[in-house]
């Protein structure tokens, strides 16, 4: 169903021809005496339209329509004829005939003339003189028509090739002078009770809310004489109801064009006198206005109170005898099964009923202070959707939130509905959407023309939102439970990812990547290192890649947004208003009026153009606050003219605590892992030197993520000229502190040996210095030796071996034996004897010396051990150093499947002999 409503002082014709001329047919014999053409000397002051799809329902919703417009009217005396032909006029198109119907009615000062068109434009006129009764149930055809003839004051049928009119006048009966309704007579014990005389305050306030009237009855009920109170403002007598949810004082009810309802006036003895107020508002002949309010006490508000509408149109009765919901009426059936759908089904039925141009509807926020634009018609929707308006304080404050409102003129009150500005609508009506007594939303209808509506248009649109109210807000919190389980796991989520990282970049990347395009259109991360440190633009993402660099670009040249750790989202425009700017600069010179040629420029309009609509929406910030600092900014953005919805900038705060602290977190560890890596990397020899005679190479796996040194190192370095030491060992247990014990036992081997002492000499002094560490102290097995290349293409070597792994001489032949035997191990016992062994490399053979990590290799119970080293060592024959410890290291890796548990380290050399030219 499509309604509307124009009040005006003209006949408008009610429905167009498509330029064919209307064909009127009259009835003839005595039914012509009740039938006329349409009486064009009645001024039309209000005109009602609908439309209804040809089912059922209809017929209920048509009723419904007829008597809310005649009791809104007041022409509640004929309602009940007018609704009775309705009915069958309107069930004959939709029912039998099949079509849908137009139901027009006209109001003037005489009555109410209601018109029903339908598509079947059958012509067939019942004479009063025919032989068809009205009882007869088995002819339904044209018993509207008989109806018609019976009730109405004048009918008539209209017809053109494709429609059919059927319309009649209703004429408001006569009433004797000075009444205007009556009700039946009751006994006195059912009459309202009144205590004594009743008392009716008169009074009387200019537009300052200033006292100019005080009656004597308000002398008796309040105590004041007039003298003493005209001139106040009778804001300082009333005690107005502070109601949970309402926000409406008596300044702003004295305000309205009239209002009815209760509230106290603090009387002469201190006390608070309850009443029942009915105000209305009037101007005098100079147009300056003033508000009458007639007082009485609160239990005799039968005096003033207005009747309550009839509780008919609470629920309409179909054909088929079942009830039909107000709401359906309104809403149509069925009715949409998401808020977005009954929203927007919903402003249009709203702007059909009052035949506005526009109409909007706006969702209170959980806290009540701001109202949410979620759907409009005939109102850029693009640009408006989502915006938020403040409730009570505030620039832009919308100001009739909480109560009805007509506005003739919005030019005349800049600012009144914020949603309209600039939008060329002049005249509003507005009514809340309540849930007991609590905001809910707004509901509003414009129109393009001054003074469109009255508080007769006020009330029925009122009548409509109340009955909608539930609906909407059942369906708002349906999608409001929704939104918060969809939310908690996408922050599950989020939360799951960025605690699988700690990597700064990897880190910034699943910030950007888990807004963009869930909750915004594009991101930018902004960093700060320290609290000396301007933000810097870390990341950029947009949901269209090639608009990355754009908006990068556009970025950097504007001043990052201020580190505020105040929570929560705040609006940021700079990026807004310089992509509008460089958009017009770039307009300008394509068309050659900054001065230069255009062809220069015209290839580059298109992304800047392109760039300043990606950042053209609402822009919003957040702080990135981790341990009481802040260490970034979350920027999220919308397109041009769109906005954020509350729910998802709520998510966002969330999801930016999430990464803030991950953030952090991240930094944290890259910088341990740095010092770490550091201090790691100081524990090793910085590069190997070169041997002439004798090939080296060195593999080393640290065990553990992080790690570049653990327990195992290894050290090759020069004592003398022609003289070498190598050395490899094994501290007990890995991490950091058997890392110091591998500082300690590198860099003293290489002093002692520099010193010129033998090797049992310097591990025996490396022995003692390893004890004098106490309780930090750790076993170590080393290998420790010294290398002398010789004339022939030999090297002699001088070997002790304390606890370590033996070390291993393959020959040319492929035979491999131990070139050292086992000695005590250091750090344990003061005393020690030990002593070196002489080997002789000749050309062709290798040394391989590995920690225990490589020998102790396990796959389950399987185990590497020393012979399985050299069963692997014998196949390396005539391979260089670094192909021998390449193989060692791939059998020691596909030895098991499992990830090392220990350090490992392999120093190989080789003897190839002299080259002969």
């Amino acid at each position: 169903m499509t309604t509307g409503l124009v009040p005006g002082g003209q006949n408008p014709d009610p429905r167009p021809t498509g330029g064919l001329p209307q064909q009127r047919h009259h009835p003839v014999g005595q039914a012509a005496l009740h039938v006329d053409n349409r009486s064009r000397s009645s001024v039309i002051t209000a005109r009602a339209a609908a439309s209804f799809e040809p089912v059922g329902r209809s017929v209920a919703t048509a009723r419904s329509f007829v008597r809310d417009t005649l009791q809104g009217w007041g022409f509640a005396d004929i309602v009940d004829d007018a609704v009775v032909l309705t009915s069958e006029l309107v069930t004959n198109a939709v029912v039998h005939a099949g079509t849908s119907a137009d139901v027009l009615c006209l109001r003037s000062d005489e009555g109410v003339r209601i018109e029903v068109a339908d598509r079947y434009p059958e012509r067939e006129i019942p004479l009063q003189g025919q032989a068809v009764t009205m009882g007869n149930l088995d002819r339904e055809g044209g018993r509207g028509l008989q109806l018609c003839a019976a009730l109405a004051s004048r009918w008539g049928v209209e017809y053109t090739p494709t429609h059919k009119q059927v319309w009649f006048r209703l004429d408001l009966p006569e009433r004797p002078v000075g009444t205007r309704t009556a009700g039946p007579s009751l006994p006195a014990d059912l009459l309202p009770l009144a205590d004594g005389r009743v008392r009716v305050a008169v009074v009387q306030i200019d537009r300052t809310c200033a006292i100019t009237s005080w009656n004597e009855d308000a002398e008796e009920l309040f105590g004041y004489p007039a003298e003493q109170v005209i001139g106040k403002p009778l804001t300082d007598l009333a005690a107005w109801p502070h109601t949970p949810g309402t926000g409406t004082g008596i300044a702003e009810a004295l305000r309205l064009s009239r209002w009815e309802g209760s509230y106290g006036i603090r009387a002469a003895n201190g006390r608070v006198t309850s009443v029942y107020a009915s105000h209305l508002r009037v101007r005098d002949s100079g147009g300056e206005p003033s508000t009458v309010c007639l007082l009485v006490r609160d239990h005799e508000r039968a005096v003033l109170q207005t009747p309550l509408r009839v509780a008919a149109s609470d629920t309409t009765t179909s054909p088929d005898g079942q009830n039909t919901d107000p709401f359906e009426v309104f809403i149509g059936s069925p009715a949409p099964d998401d808020l977005d759908g009954l929203l927007q089904r919903t402003v249009e039925r709203a702007r059909d009923m009052l035949d506005g141009d526009s109409a909007f509807l706006l969702l209170a926020t959980d806290d009540e202070t701001e109202l949410e634009v979620r759907a409009s018609t005939g109102l850029p929707s693009a640009r408006q959707r989502f915006a938020r308006v403040p409730v009570e304080a505030g620039p832009g404050r919308y100001g009739s939130a909480r109560m009805p409102a007509v506005h003739d003129d919005l030019s005349a009150v800049p600012g009144a509905v914020p949603l309209l500005s600039g939008t060329g609508m002049r005249s509003v009506v507005t009514v809340p959407l309540k849930v007991e007594g609590r905001l809910t939303g707004s509901l509003g209808v414009a129109a393009e023309a001054p003074g469109r509506y009255s508080n007769e248009e006020a009330l029925r649109l009122q009548f409509a939102a109340d009955r909608i109210a539930l609906a909407v807000e059942s369906a708002r919190l349906g999608e409001l439970e929704r939104l918060r389980r969809g939310s908690l796991s996408f922050l599950v989520e989020a939360s799951d990812l960025l605690a699988g990282t700690l990597d700064r970049d990897q880190t910034l990347a699943l910030m950007a990547q888990m807004t963009v395009p869930t909750l915004a259109t594009w991101c930018a991360v902004y960093t700060i290192a320290d609290q000396a440190s301007e933000p810097y633009l870390s990341y950029v993402l947009h949901e269209d890649e090639e608009l990355i660099d754009g908006i990068k670009s556009l970025l950097s040249k504007v001043q990052p947004p201020d580190p505020v750790p105040t929570p929560g989202a705040r609006v940021w425009s700079a990026p807004g208003e310089a992509a509008h700017q460089a958009a017009l600069r770039s307009s300008m010179r394509s068309l050659g009026l900054s001065g230069g040629p255009t062809h220069q420029v015209a290839s580059g309009i298109g992304p800047t153009l392109a760039t300043a609509s990606a950042v053209g929406g609402e822009t919003v910030v957040l702080p990135l606050v981790a341990r009481n600092r802040v260490i970034g900014m979350l920027t999220l953005g919308k397109p041009t003219d769109e906005h954020f919805r509350q729910e998802i900038l709520e998510l966002a705060e969330d999801l930016s605590r999430r990464a803030a602290l991950a953030l952090d977190n991240a930094r944290l560890y890259s910088e341990r892992t740095a010092i770490s890596q550091s201090l790691q990397r100081s524990l090793l020899p910085p590069e190997l030197p070169e041997i002439d005679g004798v090939e080296v190479e060195v593999i080393y796996r640290a065990a553990g993520e992080g790690n570049e040194v653990g327990g195992d190192f290894y050290d090759v370095f020069p004592i003398s000229d022609g003289a070498y030491g190598f050395a490899i060992g094994d501290v007990c247990g890995t991490g950091p502190n058997a890392a110091a014990v591998t500082g300690l036992a590198r860099h003293a081997l290489r002093l002692l040996a520099r010193e010129g002492l033998s090797g049992p000499a310097v591990l025996e002094r490396l022995n003692s210095a390893i004890l004098d560490e106490g309780a930090r102290s750790r076993f170590l097995t080393l290998l420790y030796g010294e290398l002398w290349p010789q004339e022939d293409g030999s090297a002699r070597l001088k070997v002790v071996c304390a606890g370590h792994p033996l070390p291993l001489r393959l020959r040319q032949d492929g035979t491999v034996e131990p070139a050292a035997e086992p000695q005590p191990l250091l750090g344990v016992m003061e005393d020690l004897e030990l002593y070196e062994e002489t080997v002789t490399l000749d050309p062709g053979d290798v040394l391989l010396c590995v920690t225990d990590g490589v020998t102790e290799r396990r796959e389950g119970t399987r185990m590497l051990g020393d012979d399985g080293l050299a069963d692997v060592l014998t196949t390396c024959t005539g391979l260089t150093a670094g192909a021998v410890a390449a193989r060692i290291m791939r059998a020691v890796e596909r030895f098991a499947s499992d990830a090392p548990s220990d350090d490992m380290a392999i120093l190989a050399m080789r003897v190839p002999g002299l080259h002969k030219d």
